[in-house]
């Protein structure tokens, strides 16, 4: 697992530069259309800044042949170099400009990107999240789009910086120095061959000591989440010599690859600076003959100087911009898939009339097991229904369709007599209130956290939902009062608190169907008592939907329906059902309080 994992990573970290990949690419670049005027205007400064710079070399070489009697322009070494200081101030100004429109590009169309991928990912259905990692999704919008923000403020600079400069650079010496540049360029090619070759088959043996650790992991996950296994079969012995062997793969595989890098370390010193001393003697012969000037050697040292940087750059060029692809791939990916469809019809007068019809279900994620099986029900405006069963039973999953989190496969549900599919999403859930068992709070204030439900709501609106929900009564004991800080996920609230700030954010809602997960289960009896006050103000007058754990709570509702694997078994009151002697219900009652 972990082997294969290494390699996966490894794969979507680069990709090759063909057209199909920088195409994906491309598809970034629409993000820096509205700023392309100063995009363009950076790489204005770009191509100044690199041509105002390549004169460096020429008007330095001119200072030493000055300073050995040999006219110019100008023709003292002061001015010179006064003229060398001139060429780098104007080169700052420049480069200036061009970081700082280049950064002002990159912070805005990635800021657009950010913004564009989380409205798409808080827009996709269920579905999509069921199937991804929150991990990954993050690494989304920080990770990936951060090596997109390097590649467009600094790697395609960089680029055109490198081309420009290797361009320009290698005219200019073919123009000043054609019999040494010519000298130069004949001994190349065969470094650069020979680095690719010895380059490509290291990054081989590279990988093959990555995958060769990638096992030998595998070992070490392996033991420590079975670990009482090991333990019980006395395995600490085979395990700790299994791993040993794992780890004198991959030394075996270093050590072989040390050696290659080592060659080719070697190679590269020796035939780098070999040809640096061939091009020196070829030079100093035409300066002995008469053919170049000392000045002119020294243009030419510092113009190659300048080309052999413009090479090793490219290199890691290319590198970053295999990964930028990767990073633009899945970026893409997110923002070309299908949100959910909010448009629909919407009612000025909601009911809260529900109705399961035939309704069959299977998740996408198991589609070997169909949860739900042809369930069938009504309930009325105002009616107050519970579902009971084991866990398992599908209590929570008529609950998640009714709020269209996920679309059903066979059946359908009607609200105030529409298919769900036929309302406007916003609408229909506007007109649903959630109480959950477990409560997770935004880490905002309690204000905000209330306000959740209603961000227009006035302070009197808010403090009266406090109130109804039994939490005022905590709040104002706070100094801060509604602005008082509940913490990461509500952590400084007790469990009781929390759930009753959980219903005064859906009485501000001001829901006209209710959904109660069973929201006093955890909670201890004074906490519950507070609770169920609030719950029983929040009911009045509302369609309301129970998911019942503990029954003694769901005594008092209108009917009861009972669910066993994926269907309704039993339905009827409190006492219809509980009397039934051999019955479901009666069962699970008698289970509970044998508890």
């Amino acid at each position: 697992m972990a082997k294969q994992r290494g390699i996966a990573l490894e794969a979507e970290e680069k990709r090759k530069l063909n057209k199909q990949n920088l195409n994906k690419l491309g598809g970034i670049f629409r993000f820096l259309m509205p700023y392309r005027w100063a995009f363009f205007l950076g790489l204005v400064f770009l191509l100044l800044s690199s041509l105002t710079l390549l004169t460096f070399p020429f008007v330095a070489g001119k200072l030493i042949d000055t300073a050995q009697g040999t006219e110019w322009i100008v023709k003292d070494v002061n001015s010179i170099a006064l003229m060398l200081i001139g060429i780098l101030a104007v080169q700052s100004v420049f480069s200036f400009f061009r970081v700082w429109l280049f950064a002002l590009v990159s912070e805005r169309s990635m800021r657009d990107i950010r913004h564009a991928l989380y409205s798409r990912l808080v827009r996709l259905p269920m579905t999509f999240f069921d199937k991804r990692r929150t991990g990954e999704l993050i690494s989304r919008i920080t990770a990936d789009v951060s090596q997109l923000q390097d590649t467009f403020s600094t790697t395609l600079a960089e680029l055109f910086r490198q081309v420009i400069t290797l361009v320009a650079g290698v005219g200019f010496l073919l123009i000043n120095t054609p019999k040494l540049t010519l000298f130069m360029l004949g001994t190349f090619p065969v470094l650069v061959l020979v680095a690719m070759v010895f380059g490509r088959f290291i990054r081989k043996l590279s990988k093959k000591t990555q995958d060769e650790l990638a096992s030998a992991n595998v070992i070490v996950e392996e033991t420590l989440q079975s670990i009482s296994t090991v333990k019980s079969f006395v395995g600490e012995e085979f395990e700790s010599a299994r791993y040993g062997k794992g780890l004198g793969r991959v030394v075996g595989v270093a050590l072989t690859t040390a050696k290659y890098r080592g060659a080719f370390i070697s190679f590269i010193i020796f035939a780098l600076f070999g040809g640096i001393v061939g091009v020196m003697w070829y030079g100093a012969s035409l300066v002995a003959s008469g053919e170049m000037s000392v000045g002119e050697l020294v243009s030419f040292v510092l113009y190659t100087t300048f080309i052999g940087g413009s090479i090793a750059g490219l290199g890691d060029i290319y590198s970053q911009l295999q990964k930028a692809i990767g990073s633009s791939e899945r970026v893409l990916e997110i923002l070309d898939e299908e949100i959910e469809t909010e448009k629909g019809e919407t009612s000025a007068s909601f009911k809260g009339k529900i109705e399961f019809d035939q309704v069959g279900f299977r998740y996408p994620t198991r589609p070997e097991v169909e949860v739900l099986k042809s369930i069938s029900f009504q309930i009325q405006p105002g009616e107050k229904v519970a579902l009971a069963g084991h866990s398992g039973a599908g209590k929570s999953t008529i609950i998640q369709l009714l709020m269209r989190f996920y679309e059903t496969q066979k059946g359908k549900i009607l609200v105030d007599d529409r298919d769900v599919k036929d309302w406007d999403l916003r609408a229909l859930r506007n007109k649903i209130g959630i109480v959950p068992q477990e409560v997770l709070l935004f880490g905002g204030t309690i204000r905000e956290n209330i306000a959740y439900a209603k961000p227009n709501a006035t302070e009197e609106e808010i403090i009266l939902a406090a109130k109804k929900a039994n939490a005022w009564q905590f709040i104002s004991q706070f100094p801060e009062g509604l602005d008082t800080l509940v913490g990461e996920r509500g952590v400084k609230l007790s469990g009781g608190q929390r759930q009753r700030v959980a219903i005064a954010r859906a009485i501000l809602k001001d829901p006209a169907i209710l959904i109660l997960d069973e929201a006093t289960s955890s909670l201890d009896a004074e906490s519950e008592s507070l609770v169920q006050q609030a719950l029983d103000e929040l009911m009045k007058g509302r369609t309301t939907l129970i998911i019942a754990h503990r029954l003694a709570t769901i005594r008092k509702v209108d009917r009861i329906y009972v669910l066993s694997e994926g269907k309704i078994v039993e339905q009827g009151t409190h006492q219809e059902l509980a009397g039934e002697e051999n019955g479901f219900y009666s069962n699970l009652v008698r289970l509970q309080f044998a508890d």
